[in-house]
């Protein structure tokens, strides 16, 4: 599904370059659970933005369900972000003012071509997936708990049936109770469902959730590790 090749990215400030990303490569197959790990400043934020079709690398190949991603028009990443792309951040992103299932509808909103009532039906749909209880879907969103705010999250991200879910320091915000609930969940849409998940993350223990392992140091991968029963990492 995803394939960089000699991923770099250079910024520029007046004279001065800074290279945040130096020759980058992996590969990730669909249905994987994978976890970028890195500390602040590592390029994890600016390997996402690439990820999710955000940003454009300066040096190297991203290839996206085989499709050159600096070889397309700016319709035609938008799209593949609002079709192919669920993203799940940290600080939630919910409509402080709007109940549950109008948050999950939120991203078919401008799709005319599917009726209203079938709108409806895939955000429940959505929110049975995430587990959250049927008696919290007319609340308001500011009415929830961080961890049901963030389930509500996850599935607004589904809603749209996206080919991979992309997870930005998702338990950031949330306490480790709560923060192993939506962990959970991630598994569970992997393992059951089948979806293919990055998460971003700066704790080992976040990371250890997933099956694979990436870190990254300095803007290089310096390690991509697997977990069969996530005791403990091997090495690739």
């Amino acid at each position: 599904m995803i394939k960089c090749e000699n991923i770099s990215k250079i910024y520029k400030t007046g004279e001065t370059e800074f290279e945040v990303l130096k020759q980058v490569s992996f590969e990730i197959k669909k249905g994987e659970f994978v976890a970028i790990i890195g500390p602040s400043g590592s390029g994890k934020s600016t390997l996402m933005h690439i990820l999710g079709a955000l940003d454009n690398p300066t040096g190297g190949k991203y290839f996206f369900d085989k499709q050159d991603i600096s070889e397309l028009s700016e319709n035609q990443l938008a799209e593949i972000r609002s079709q192919k792309i669920g993203f799940v951040f940290q600080s939630f992103n919910l409509l402080s003012r709007a109940g549950v299932l109008r948050n999950v509808q939120l991203p078919l909103i401008y799709d005319y071509k599917t009726p209203r009532d079938k709108r409806r039906k895939k955000a429940e749909q959505a929110l049975n997936a995430v587990g959250l209880e049927k008696e919290r879907w007319h609340h308001l969103s500011n009415q929830l708990s961080g961890g049901q705010m963030q389930r509500v999250a996850i599935a607004r991200a589904l809603v749209n049936e996206p080919d991979l879910i992309l997870a930005d320091e998702p338990t950031g915000n949330l306490d480790s109770k709560t923060g192993d609930i939506v962990l959970e969940t991630f598994k569970e849409l992997n393992k059951k469902k089948g979806h293919t998940i990055i998460l971003i993350t700066h704790e080992k223990y976040v990371a250890g959730h997933a099956d694979r392992v990436i870190e990254i140091k300095d803007g290089r991968i310096i390690s991509d590790s697997r977990s069969s029963n996530h005791n403990g990492l091997k090495e690739k």
